[in-house]
């Protein structure tokens, strides 16, 4: 694995020391103490660090292995989601192996919520966990970096401007995906870079030629290729995004300039606020493995997008704000209606429709700029547009080209 080294999460060996070093470092004591007893975190920090650090030593100073300390974990994890969501269902893990490995390629709607959830909801229901793809942009906080590395996270560079680079890391990222599912380690991986913050779904196609590249000097084909890789796609959908207003100034900002700047702190703040932040109630569905995957990647990609929204579990929210911002021929369908032509998350209620409508109304009306709440809008209703869209004959996509 010694090629994989510059991206690759933590090993059980290199796990006592890291956890030992963490343990006695202020920044990552202060943020635990922050979830813990944030009372205590303002007006007694020294204090509070000091505790926290003689109770993790002692709940996880013996700790040898990831997968024991992603089992000790587990509980404060239950607890953050069942702190933060009404309650959290799946559908689809009947038709995956408990001793397979699987590409898991997600919609990404939540930094680090996203891969939370589904690890979760695998771990819980007997099934390993998986390696988890996260942006080097996240690696400027040192204490997070070191947290993702013990939680089975692997780097995906970005921003690179020397195609040489480019490709070098890539053919990289390739090698320790297929490495890893040879060796029985399933891989989470989001669908594109960054999240749709404006709601839709898509699959960029380059991330599906990078799986190939490394098999590609091998000789197998592209489809035989992605078949060994037991891609799964995986639509997660919240009831409610916690980051939801922040996405829509964003948004907007972007369509008014041009460019948007991010603030120094701003993904950690966007890390806390998802983990958190409340989400009502957040469905996964699991699709089937693809055992017959398409011979180029954008029609790959367009499969995948496909299976994503035609199982996408939609939400009140998102029927109320597909009505008020018809963005559709059919946006004015009742609830009923549209239930009957899409996966829904369950029946609603007149009583359920309403609450929503106001609960909607509450955070449009939050939205800073005004000319946001179009933009938020937007992000809880093209999921019923793709939902829709996903519902009618799907056209065949070729391009051989694209290989």
């Amino acid at each position: 694995m010694q090629e994989f080294d510059a991206i690759r999460p933590y090993s059980d060996e290199e796990t006592p020391l890291a956890i030992n070093n963490l343990v006695r470092d202020a920044e990552f004591l202060d943020m635990v103490g922050r979830f813990k007893a944030p009372m205590v975190a303002r007006w007694a920090p020294a204090l509070l660090r000091g505790w926290i650090r003689r109770w993790l030593i002692r709940r996880f100073g013996d700790v040898t292995r990831i997968n024991d300390l992603q089992a000790r974990l587990s509980g404060y994890v239950g607890d953050l989601v069942d702190g933060t969501t009404s309650r959290v269902t799946q559908s689809g893990l009947e038709n995956l192996s408990k001793t397979g490995a699987y590409l898991f390629i997600s919609n990404h709607r939540d930094i680090v919520f996203d891969p939370m959830v589904v690890n979760y909801l695998l771990f819980i229901n007997g099934f390993n966990t998986t390696r988890i793809a996260i942006g080097d942009n996240l690696l400027s906080n040192r204490v997070f970096a070191e947290m993702m590395r013990l939680n089975k996270s692997f780097v995906v560079r970005r921003n690179m401007t020397s195609p040489r680079e480019m490709r070098d890391a890539y053919l990289t990222l390739s090698g320790f995906i297929n490495h890893s599912i040879d060796n029985n380690e399933s891989i989470w991986i989001a669908q594109r870079e960054g999240r749709a913050k404006d709601g839709l779904d898509y699959t960029d196609p380059a991330i599906i030629k990078m799986f190939y590249m490394n098999r590609k000097k091998s000789g197998l084909s592209f489809a035989e290729a992605m078949n060994r890789l037991h891609i799964v796609p995986v639509s997660i959908a919240y009831e409610y995004d916690p980051c939801d207003l922040d996405k829509a100034r964003e948004l907007e900002t972007r369509a008014r300039t041009g460019q948007y700047a991010k603030t120094k702190d701003e993904d950690t703040e966007s890390i806390m606020k998802g983990l958190t932040g409340y989400k009502g109630h957040v469905h996964v569905h699991f699709g089937q493995p693809i055992t017959d995957a398409e011979d180029n990647p954008k029609a790959l990609a367009a499969r995948i997008d496909h299976e994503m929204h035609g199982n996408y579990h939609l939400h009140s929210s998102n029927l109320v704000a597909y009505q008020q911002r018809s963005l559709h021929p059919d946006a004015h369908h009742t609830g009923e209606s549209v239930s009957d032509s899409v996966v829904t998350a369950e029946t609603w209620s007149p009583a359920d429709i309403e609450a929503t409508k106001a609960e909607m109304e509450r955070r449009l009306q939050a939205c800073v700029p005004p000319a946001a709440q179009n933009y938020l809008l937007d992000m809880y209703a093209n999921p019923v547009v793709s939902a829709l869209q996903a519902n009618q004959p799907r056209p065949s996509t070729t391009d051989d080209s694209s290989n």
